[in-house]
Formats: C-alpha cells, structure tokens, sequence
C-alpha cells in the first residue's frame, strides 16, 4: 500500500502504511495479508486485509486501532473505487468483516458493499467519544466540562502533590515508567508491549509523540501516550498505580494534555478511541457508536449459513 494513500477525511495513525506494515511484523496477519485494490474513475481505493479463515477476509486491525476504512489516492468518485475494490474482493471471498468502523464511515461502505453485490448486515458494536471544539478555545472548553471534574483538578492541583512532565520525544525511561505504572494499575496485561512502543518510538520519529507522566515524591503513579495529526489529539493509553487515587494524578495529567494539545497543538479535535468508560463523557462532548459490518457473497455457499444467522440475530434485534 502507498504512503500517499489517504482517508476520505482527516489523517489518523491507523490509516498509514506504517501502521498496517507494524501489525503485520507483530502477527495480527498470521492467516496473510491482502490489499484490497481497484482503481475506478481516476481514484485508486484500498483496503488493508488480513485472511481469517479459507474465503474470509476481515480489516487488519487490533485491539489499539480506531477504525478501519478505505483509502484513497487520486480526485474523482470515491464511490465508484470503492465498489470496484469490494466487487474485486467478492470474487475472492464468501465473507468479509469489517470492525471497528465508524459511524460517519458506515454508510458509504454499506452503500458500496451493496452496490457490488455483497449482502449486509451492520449493527452497533461498540462505542467512541471524542471532542469537537469548534470554535471554542481552552478555557471556554474547560468551563463547559463538569463542575464535579473541573473543582478536583483546582483542588488536587493545589496540594502540589503531583509532579508532571510533558514529553514530546520518546524517552526510553519514561517509556520504562509507563511500563511499570501499567503493570500496577487495574488495566489489563497488556497483549504487545512490542508493538505499542514501536509505534511510539516511530511516532516521536514523525514529531506527533505526546506523552504525560505524573510522579509523587520521585515515583512515577501515571502515565499517558497521545499523538497529534492533522488538527486531531488521539488518546492511545493512559494508565495509573491504584493507590495512587486519592491525589487524582490520571486526571491532573489528562487536564495537562488537554491543555497542551489545544494551546500549543491547536487541535480542533481529540478522539479517545473505542470504548464506553463513563469517565469519557467527563472530557468529551460527542459519542458515537462503533459499526461492525458482516458481508456475505450470495454467490458463495459457503456464505448462507453464517448469512442466515447474522440476519436471524438482526430481526431478532440481538447484537450477538
């Protein structure tokens, strides 16, 4: 896939051939890989795949990606691209899966999927709250939030507790910090350390590394990565110690970011990626829900099957 290739709207890190070369060096594409493309109307459209099964094609993403969707190189009919590559693809393939698709992407790529013959079935499946600041500035952004968050960071912050650096190159050692806070703090084990930080480290390389670490008395309790791209923050990871709690340092250091991210960045957006963690809502002012999209090809028996129960659940108004 082409470096030039770009989304039908504005840049992401999950859109880039950089980002679709890593997953496949760390294994999300153990079945293949295959880039979907077609060129239609002077637009060249693609779509990175990884091979599921035998006649099953999904999008090459993982659990840190924020969306899978087509790129473009080229001006005229997207549409048009489009249909021509998912038309390509359903001569290849009984079934096609595409999650986490956004909801302002879902409706062209259900449109198109239809238009080459593919049956559909698309429901909700997740969640994502992001920041639209339109004209407002810092401080009008901040006075619009929740009373109950903006008096804890007033609070907190005065105490002087916490200690907090702003990073925008990677550092091995603060890289090391976030590794030992994620490891004490209620997240999950993290499934490819590896991969995290080389996507960091290639990041900082670009110039749209954001970090925050948070420190009380000398030991680091919180840390957060974020990129910018094309006026957009995109939170990637945050974590703290438990017992830390008390003196709130996730959420001083995320009132530092916000900040940096609008006053220095000028980011116009920021997306906190998929999930409905209610603390979300606190920083955000949009959500949206998740898509995934189920594609069977009529053509192919092999796809009736899992046709047939995908739209039993759908009438049944079941989401799994």
């Amino acid at each position: 896939m082409p470096a030039a290739a770009r989304a039908a709207d504005g840049a992401s890190p999950f859109d880039r051939a950089e980002w679709f070369a890593l997953l496949e060096a760390h294994g999300f594409a153990a079945g293949g890989r295959h880039d979907a493309k077609a060129t239609a109307g002077g637009v060249t459209a693609w779509l990175p795949l990884r091979a599921e099964k035998s006649g099953h094609f999904a999008g090459l993403t993982n659990w840190y990606s924020f969306a899978i969707r087509p790129l473009y190189e080229g001006d005229g009919d997207r549409g048009v691209a489009l249909t021509a590559l998912l038309r390509d693809i359903r001569n290849r393939a009984a079934r096609l899966s595409l999650y986490p698709v956004r909801d302002g992407d879902r409706t062209a790529t259900q449109s198109a999927l239809r238009a080459a013959g593919w049956w559909v079935d698309a429901r909700p499946a997740g969640d994502r709250h992001w920041l639209d600041l339109s004209d407002m500035d810092h401080d009008s952004w901040w006075a619009s939030r929740p009373g109950a968050l903006r008096s804890t960071v007033q609070r907190k912050a005065k105490k002087g507790i916490v200690d907090i650096a702003l990073l925008t190159c990677f550092d091995p050692e603060s890289w090391a910090a976030y590794e030992e806070i994620y490891a004490a703090s209620w997240k999950p084990e993290e499934g490819h350390p590896a991969l995290l930080r080389a996507f960091a480290e290639a990041e900082s390389a670009r110039g749209t590394f954001r970090m925050g670490l948070a420190r009380i008395d000398g030991a680091p309790v919180a840390a957060q990565f974020w990129t910018v791209e094309d006026g957009t923050a995109f939170i990637h990871k945050l974590a703290h110690v438990e017992d830390s709690q008390k003196a709130s340092p996730g959420t001083l250091l995320s009132a530092a970011l916000f900040r940096h991210v609008i006053e220095v960045d000028g980011v116009k957006r920021v997306d906190f990626g998929t999930g409905n963690d209610a603390y979300k809502r606190d920083w955000m002012n949009r959500h949206e829900p998740l898509w995934r999209i189920e594609a069977f090809n009529p053509a192919r028996i092999a796809a009736w099957g899992p046709a047939s129960k995908a739209f039993v659940r759908s009438m049944l108004g079941k989401d799994t």
